[in-house]
């Protein structure tokens, strides 16, 4: 019977992992971390907890679409807004407030009892599978981040660490989702050695263009860069459109519209000029995503950061051809919003 990866040595773990990076052509740290992703959801769809978790982000493109080769960094999870907060929600269809005082209220309640929530109905889960199985890894909570820090058993440059976060958001219901099966890009590359596996439920990647494509419009309005690894959000729009999901997501107008009424309401931004930033007018004619000036410059040497640490799993573009075919696909969306304009 294979014996579990998480469950070898440090020793045989790395050994382990030099075959399976030998026969992926894939960095060994990469598919180390990629298992702790993975071992990470089965632990938490397969508790009680799965009901109400989607899965959503980059990490779910790459392992439950398959529309992107991005290493599978950390890990974004929507705790469905009814479960932490039935009071405030009630029945309403769209599990969104109606006005900014409201919303002020659904807020001050989230950020109250999601940090609560982790601490202690999360973190003892995994803590409790953590030893059950005897496995060399920890936990450590932050507000609504939990962090696995696992043993490496391998090393990279040090842009990616030996631990996994879990980062939680409950001020939606993470729909449309379904369920999609997950595994480690490692399995069934070692005889003898198994691997964890995982049935999540899955944000749509429709919506997720959405949500990515309105974060970069906030940067390009903005243009300041919001921590490491940001350009990951140009990489993956570019991928959706590969796959043909980007123009499936631009002429759902009502997901658009879904997804902008979402942003305006909870997470209202401001531009370089301290005027709001319109979501509504951004999924409808305005979007921006190739930015300009001093946040091209940074967001280039952050791409450039992502690339040279293996974190593409493919042959990247070059930068300028990145950030055209984004520009190209903004022309596209306000292509298809000004017909639908005309139309109605």
């Amino acid at each position: 019977m294979p014996e579990p990866f998480v469950s070898l040595s440090s020793a045989d773990r790395k050994e382990a992992l030099a075959v399976a990076a030998d026969r992926s052509g894939r960095p060994a740290h990469l598919l180390e971390k990629d298992v702790w992703v993975v071992w990470a959801l089965q632990t938490l769809f397969s508790s009680e907890l799965g009901e109400h978790l989607v899965f959503k982000g980059g990490t779910s493109l790459s392992k439950a679409d398959g529309v992107i080769q991005r290493f599978s960094e950390d890990v974004d999870l929507t705790y469905d807004i009814r479960a932490i907060a039935p009071d405030l929600v009630g029945e309403r269809a769209e599990a969104l407030p109606t006005t900014r005082s409201e919303e002020k209220r659904w807020s001050k309640a989230v950020r109250d009892r999601l940090p609560k929530w982790v601490v202690e109905t999360t973190q003892p889960l995994i803590q409790d599978a953590i030893a059950a199985q005897r496995l060399s890894a920890s936990t450590r909570a932050d507000g609504d981040k939990l962090f696995i820090d696992y043993e490496a058993a391998s090393s990279g440059s040090g842009y990616v660490a030996p631990s996994v976060m879990l980062e939680f958001g409950a001020r939606s219901t993470g729909e449309p989702a379904s369920l999609r099966d997950v595994a480690c890009d490692a399995n069934g590359l070692i005889e003898g050695v198994s691997f964890p596996t995982a049935t999540p439920r899955v944000m749509h990647a429709e919506r997720t263009f959405w949500e990515k494509a309105t974060a970069i419009h906030v940067f390009c309005v903005q243009g300041r860069l919001r921590g490491e690894r940001f350009a990951r959000h140009w990489h993956d729009l570019v991928r959706l459109d590969d796959a043909g999901i980007a123009d499936v997501a631009i002429s759902d107008r009502d997901l658009a519209s879904a997804v902008a009424r979402h942003k305006r309401m909870f997470f209202p931004e401001k531009t370089a000029d301290g005027t709001p930033v319109d979501y509504e007018a951004a999924v409808h004619g305005n979007l921006q995503l190739a930015p300009n000036g001093e946040a091209r410059t940074a967001l280039a040497a952050d791409y450039a950061h992502m690339v040279d640490d293996g974190l593409l799993l493919e042959d990247a573009e070059r930068f300028d051809e990145l950030i055209g075919r984004c520009a190209a696909i903004a022309e596209r969306a306000k292509l298809v919003a000004n017909n639908q304009h005309i139309r109605t």
